[in-house]
């Protein structure tokens, strides 16, 4: 598992055996159950969360006791409260296995040591705040620009494998409509 990270991190920076040998003491490595929370909310955000294999959200639970999708993480994806992590704040978010899934781990006083042994990971993480940055910006642009259906239909389109192994109700949930508005418009494409 550990040579999925090291190939991830060499599409960003340049990392030879040794000093990867020494970053990865850094993470911890975890095997997480489908539907088991790794944040709960109210609880003080340490972690940051590398996906090995397979897939992580991340939601909060509305006014009215819906739970909202906000992110997905699956391979070689990052996911956390970036606002409570770099703050060290209690969090209003979630982060629950969607699958059976292996994961890193690094808390935020171990990323510091890192960053400071080795610079060149500041560089990595950079990269990665810009994507999430970046992927952000465009989920905001298209809820304001998208019609519902619209936005369905770009995800299909953007990401077919994604769409075809999230369960239903939480792409819906991601969507920002409910399961059954998500059936009616599969229905109305399948016609």
């Amino acid at each position: 598992m550990s040579e999925i990270f090291k190939s991830h991190l060499e599409k960003f920076i340049e990392i030879n055996e040794e000093e990867f040998a020494g970053i990865l003491p850094f993470f911890q490595i975890k095997k997480v159950r489908k539907k088991e929370n790794l944040l709960v909310e109210g609880q003080i955000c340490k972690s940051h969360y590398f996906v090995l294999k397979g897939c992580l959200r991340k939601f909060f639970i509305n006014k009215k006791g819906i739970e909202q999708t906000t992110e997905f993480a699956i391979e070689n994806w990052w996911i956390t409260d970036n606002f409570a992590y770099e703050r060290g704040l209690s969090t209003e978010f979630y982060i629950q296995a969607v699958e059976n899934s292996e994961i890193l781990i690094i808390n935020r006083q171990s990323q510091e040591k890192l960053l400071i042994e080795y610079p060149k990971m500041e560089r990595y993480f950079r990269f990665i705040y810009q994507r999430a940055y970046a992927a952000s910006q465009l989920r905001i642009k298209y809820l304001y620009d998208l019609t519902k259906e619209e936005f369905y239909n770009h995800l299909c389109e953007s990401q077919p494998e994604f769409v075809q192994r999230i369960p239903q109700y939480l792409v819906a949930s991601f969507l920002g409509f409910t399961p059954e508005y998500l059936s009616e418009i599969r229905n109305k494409k399948r016609s």
